[in-house]
């Protein structure tokens, strides 16, 4: 019986470091998909599109339609130094909590300039060291971002993404996510279509990933690991449609861990949602049981992260790790541009 006053070193796994996804493949669905069941404890080798042969009528697949912006800018002191920010988290129309590098550039008053007609004051500084800023501009505050902000990818991606879109689902509607919710970034929106007519359901949720879901377990134990918040919604039209596939025994598959971490969340004891919206540091690991959660299709995550720990929660630690030494013996790629795998 394995213990469940886990340490972090528990979910470590050797990685190659070519096997680091460094840009997406096109099409979208041509990337890899390792479909693993975790009744008959097998593997099976199949590339994304087949993802719908592996759908029931009557699924339903859960979304995440937050939209990552172009959140990483550089600004210009009034005495010509340079500073990376990096935005966080909308606190109004103009303000903004924000990384700052270096950090001590960024004292309370200081005035910075972007480009023309687009400058910020530092207005408070945090508990946790992040600036609280004020934007002036001329125009649009989204045109001129979309000018002059890069995506803001892992810090494991070396190569410079040249099509900002491929950071992003088809679906993606609504803006303030700081990384992508990557599991989502297979799906055409041609095969979206042919799972919706073999009759699977498509609902959608929000939740607006932060940094945090980059930030390593600094605990050994990771029960004393700090989870990060993140703000959620749910609606009443995804509470109905996973309700009433809940009452009749029908299968939530969740697109990526921030589905899952918001339909858990959401979650009473049976499974049932209800229409709400707030901010979540939901952290789950084994031996959590899921309580609305069927199946995931999510990518492979970093070694000791919390993502890898959810991911455990489907398919057990021992088994999660078995099934990663495979994805390195058969050259998968990984994190964020690397490819799927369908746990149900």
């Amino acid at each position: 019986m394995e213990r469940v006053q886990y340490k972090k070193s528990d979910f470590y796994y050797d990685l190659p470091e070519e096997q680091i996804a460094q840009t997406p493949v096109y099409p979208r669905d041509s990337s890899r998909l390792l479909v693993y069941d975790t009744k008959t404890k097998t593997i099976t080798d199949r590339v994304f599109r087949d993802i719908e042969e592996y759908l029931r009528p009557g699924d339903v697949l859960v979304v995440n339609n937050t939209k990552v912006i172009p959140a990483r800018m550089f600004a210009t002191t009034a005495h010509g130094g340079k500073v990376e920010v990096l935005l966080l988290k909308r606190k109004d129309i103009d303000a903004w909590e924000v990384l700052m590098r270096p950090g001590k550039k960024g004292k309370i008053g200081t005035t910075m300039t972007v480009c023309d007609g687009l400058s910020f004051t530092v207005k408070d500084i945090t508990d946790s060291g992040e600036r609280i800023i004020q934007f002036s501009y001329e125009g649009v505050f989204e045109e001129i971002l979309d000018k002059v902000g890069a995506m803001p990818l892992p810090p494991y991606i070396k190569e410079k993404l040249t099509d900002k879109s491929r950071y992003n689902t088809v679906y993606s509607k609504v803006d303030g996510s700081a990384a992508a919710p990557t599991a989502g970034l297979h799906f055409t929106p041609e095969l979206l279509q042919r799972i919706k007519a073999k009759g699977v359901e498509v609902a959608e949720v929000l939740l607006h990933v932060g940094l945090g879901t980059f930030r390593p377990v600094s605990e050994e134990i990771i029960t004393d690991h700090k989870m990060h918040s993140e703000y959620y919604e749910v609606s009443e039209a995804t509470a109905e449609i996973v309700n009433r596939a809940k009452r009749e025994g029908r299968r939530v598959i969740a697109v990526g861990t921030t589905s899952v971490r918001t339909l858990e969340s959401v979650a009473d004891e049976n499974g049932y949602l209800r229409a709400c919206n707030g901010n979540t540091d939901i952290f789950l690991y084994p031996p959590y049981k899921m309580k609305c959660v069927d199946g995931l299709i999510t990518n492979f995550h970093l070694p000791e992260s919390t993502l890898i720990m959810l991911v455990a929660c489907l398919t057990g630690r021992e088994e999660i790790l078995s099934v990663y030494e495979y994805d390195v013996e058969k050259r998968y790629r990984f994190f964020s541009f690397g490819d799927a795998t369908f746990i149900v």
